[in-house]
């Protein structure tokens, strides 16, 4: 299978989701939250046979369209828009 030219929108959301996933925002909202579900009460557990799993839910949404458009316009640029730079240089560049 040959690569594709650009960062595809699936490798975005899963490095996105990985730094969600390890976030301090998130692990506050769940310490918050004491592990335990909004709706329903179920306590987060990990005893063998009574797995019970929490998860954090944006009540906003995750807007994925406007996530994938700014990070195309800030970051991720075709490959002709790069200068490659030593480390000493890239630090120095804008003094």
């Amino acid at each position: 299978m040959k690569k594709k030219p650009i960062t595809t929108n699936t490798m975005i959301r899963s490095a996105l989701r990985r730094l969600f996933l390890r976030s301090r925002e998130r692990a506050q909202a769940m310490k918050d939250a004491k592990y335990t579900c909004a709706k329903c009460g179920a306590k987060q557990s990990r005893a063998k046979g009574r797995e019970v799993y929490v998860e954090a839910h944006h009540l906003d949404g995750v807007h994925w369209d406007g996530i994938f458009d700014e990070i195309r316009a800030r970051l991720l640029h075709p490959a002709n828009e790069y200068q490659i730079l030593c480390k000493d240089c890239h630090k120095h560049i804008d003094e």
